[in-house]
């Protein structure tokens, strides 16, 4: 039977501001994206999300991005490749920390939103990335987008790196992410986005924006938990993958 990873964002709120049911996503996932604090989180948030990731049995990772709480870390920022470096490493030392005391630990670091974007071809930031994740812990794998800089700069420094897949995003023929100041960026249809899901895990391909088809190989697959419907999404995604007789299950 066919092995498919399924992540999702959460650990997002941040105080009194709250977004997503991260309990109810951990039902359809098998890997967390914590936010770290920088994008998104606090401590209280990130240490009962890491709570209810061990209850679930979901292995957490590090959901690293730029110092951008205004932006939701979707922003990109010019920012120094070293003060870059650190800013990945503290965020994951943050989530080290928090996840220890709630019985879990730290299994892989996958960037947000703006970073996640950037270091697709940014090939200084995408370094900076990857150093900050071997200086922390070399068997930490790291996930993005296949054909990504971060990906290629992860292999030649002996790191795993993990192809990733979109469930409710458009892509563009290139491979990139749609940009989400574009319409059709993000797709809502719970049906829609199985299907979508459903021709990357079993055809390994993706149909972009202009109705081409775009072969993709990806290990795990991304269900964004912000999204309106996340719940249902993810729900229908997990049903539509196991009815194809597709297992929800860790990359790792």
């Amino acid at each position: 039977m066919a092995i498919i990873d399924l992540n999702s964002d959460v650990g997002e709120a941040f105080g009194r501001w709250t977004l997503g049911d991260d309990e109810a996503i951990f039902r359809s996932v098998s890997s967390a994206n914590v936010a770290c604090g920088f994008h998104a989180g606090d401590p209280g948030v990130i240490r009962a999300t890491c709570e209810k990731a061990v209850e679930a049995g979901v292995v957490i990772g590090a959901h690293v991005g730029y110092r951008d709480l205004a932006g939701f870390g979707r922003r990109f920022l010019d920012i120094d490749p070293k003060e870059l470096a650190d800013d990945v490493v503290y965020q994951i030392g943050a989530l080290q920390a928090l996840a220890a005391v709630s019985g879990g630990r730290v299994e892989y670091v996958k960037p947000h939103g703006g970073l996640y974007n950037t270091i697709v071809k940014h090939t200084a930031q995408a370094r900076a990335v990857v150093e900050a994740v071997k200086s922390v812990d070399p068997n930490l794998p790291i996930l993005g987008l296949p054909g990504s800089e971060v990906l290629r700069l992860a292999e030649e420094a002996g790191l795993r790196a993990v192809s990733e897949a979109f469930a409710d995003r458009a892509y563009n023929p290139d491979g990139t992410l749609v940009s989400r100041s574009q319409p059709g960026a993000v797709l809502h249809d719970p049906v829609e986005v199985a299907e979508h899901v459903l021709r990357m895990a079993t055809e390994q391909s993706v149909r972009t924006i202009d109705g081409s088809v775009l072969t993709i190989r990806a290990e795990s697959i991304c269900v964004h938990g912000d999204s309106p419907g996340a719940v249902a999404m993810a729900t229908e995604v997990k049903s539509a993958l196991i009815d194809a007789g597709v297992s929800i299950g860790s990359f790792l």
